[in-house]
């Protein structure tokens, strides 16, 4: 039913490289959007302890019908529980929430390199407990740089098998999917339209216009020529279906040069600087 590539990730395992993000869809949503995606063909979702929909998620996948095993969930730990018996417990609950046995993947939402002594190797080193007991397939991280990966390669066993981080466009963050690629960390783009801002640029209009295809399908095929996982999320039945159908078509060289050239570096960050970001939900 999906023509979605899967990619193999540094633990052996695969990874569909279409996906469907949950981000700010409200909890009582969540389960109606899941099972749309999945009728669509979507067979990978993104959710986090921090988006409170973990529950819906759950929920979305068994209406489905599916088998668990054909559905590829992430999600992550969220800010307030890095230290190792808070880590246990929040994964604890996330399991209880999804109601699921385990996870596909299991990530550190931020470093918070300013909070707990900067200590996030014990938090990974707990990470690496789920996987060995298999309650988590594969773990990784979300928003670290490359200090942050360097460090966890310094003082830790395991290399991530993602790093989740903003990329699209105007924010092609290449240092560190430089140094995924040359750590076999396979990059995870959040924010692929940049929240919409680059869809109304002229140079993706052009491509657009040129491909017969929205602008927010050539971006998300610029992700996908380039090699990176990407969900993006929506609620819209008819955007869901949009956001699948960026496998019939290809871009030449000349355009995706085009839309890397229209990186702003750190001035095209629509999200927190993940070297001061300290925020710890309430």
């Amino acid at each position: 039913m999906s023509n979605v590539p899967a990619i193999q990730l540094n633990d052996g395992s695969h990874i569909p490289q279409l996906g469907f993000g949950v981000y700010q869809v409200k909890p009582d949503e969540t389960a109606g959007a899941v099972k749309q995606a999945l009728d669509i063909g979507y067979r990978h979702i993104d959710t986090a302890e921090m988006y409170q929909n973990e529950k819906g998620v759950g929920q979305g996948v068994r209406d489905s019908g599916l088998d668990r095993r054909e559905v590829y969930v992430t999600s992550k730990l969220n800010n307030g529980f890095h230290k190792p018996d808070d880590a246990r417990r929040a994964f604890d609950q996330t399991l209880k929430a999804l109601e699921f046995d385990y996870v596909d993947l299991f990530l550190i939402h931020w470093p918070l390199p300013t909070l707990y002594d900067g200590d996030f190797v014990s938090t990974w080193k707990t990470l690496e407990e789920f996987k060995k007991d298999g309650r988590a397939r594969s773990i990784g991280v979300s928003n670290f740089q490359t200090a942050h990966l360097a460090r966890l390669a310094a003082e830790s066993d395991t290399v991530p098998a993602v790093n989740q981080i903003e990329v699209h466009p105007y924010f092609t963050n290449e240092e560190v999917r430089a140094y995924g690629a040359e750590h076999n960390i396979l990059t995870e783009a959040w924010s692929p339209i940049a929240q919409g801002a680059v869809l109304d640029d002229p140079v993706v209009e052009r491509i657009a216009a040129a491909t017969g295809k929205s602008p927010a399908q050539v971006v998300l095929r610029w992700h996908i020529e380039r090699g990176d996982i990407v969900f993006p999320k929506s609620v819209t039945p008819q955007r869901i279906k949009e956001n699948f159908a960026i496998f019939d078509f290809e871009l030449g060289d000349d355009d995706i040069d085009a839309l890397s050239a229209l990186d702003k570096g750190e001035a095209g960050r629509t999200g927190p600087n993940p070297d001061t970001f300290d925020y710890v939900p309430s």
